[in-house]
């Protein structure tokens, strides 16, 4: 018997209980309108990633019918083969994914000043997404396997989303634009 387990349960609470927290602490620190509207429009983006990444979970309840092992069970669902097990348009995906994290991310930290800086960021994500991705799958029976391959996407990903933003940031009118939003003083 398996029941499934829906985004909007998880994710809407989430967002209502963030957009409390924003407006609630950031009360003393003089955000513009634009500022507001960077975080909330990240954490907007990050919720879309976590649905598109995580959702909707099949929990299977019942017995667990593997005699193996547990860790048996958990490098079954490890694809550890880079590049030559690639799935292309999951590849191409996966890189558009983490763009726009690359993008925000030096609005949003002046300490990301480079792309190898963003890859890093991108790399931690990405593989924070893939161990919760594989508990789920051991613990859940959620469908969802871990990939070197979707690691590598997301960390390019990241990558080339700096690197567009900082191309963006070098039109004077977008600079001008993206000052507004920016809640780091670097860009």
């Amino acid at each position: 018997m398996f029941f499934t387990i829906d985004s909007w349960y998880i994710l809407l609470p989430a967002y209502i209980l963030f957009l409390l927290s924003l407006f609630i602490g950031t009360r003393k620190k003089n955000y513009r309108a634009g500022q507001y509207f960077l975080l909330i429009t990240f954490a907007i983006y990050l919720l879309a990633v976590i649905h598109l990444v995580f959702f909707p979970i099949e929990v299977w309840l019942g017995v667990n019918k593997s005699t193996q092992p547990l860790w048996q069970v958990i490098l079954q669902e490890i694809n550890f083969i880079p590049i030559l097990t690639i799935d292309i348009p999951s590849f191409v995906l996966n890189v558009i994914m983490l763009i726009p994290f690359g993008v925000y991310l030096p609005l949003l930290n002046s300490k990301v000043v480079s792309a190898k800086k963003a890859a890093k960021y991108g790399f931690f994500l990405s593989l924070s997404i893939e161990v919760l991705q594989l508990t789920f799958e051991v613990t859940l029976g959620s469908g969802r396997t871990a990939d070197i391959n979707d690691l590598i996407a997301n960390t390019l990903g990241a990558a080339v989303g700096f690197l567009i933003i900082m191309k963006l940031v070098k039109i004077r009118l977008f600079k001008v634009l993206v000052s507004k939003f920016s809640l780091a003083k670097s860009v």
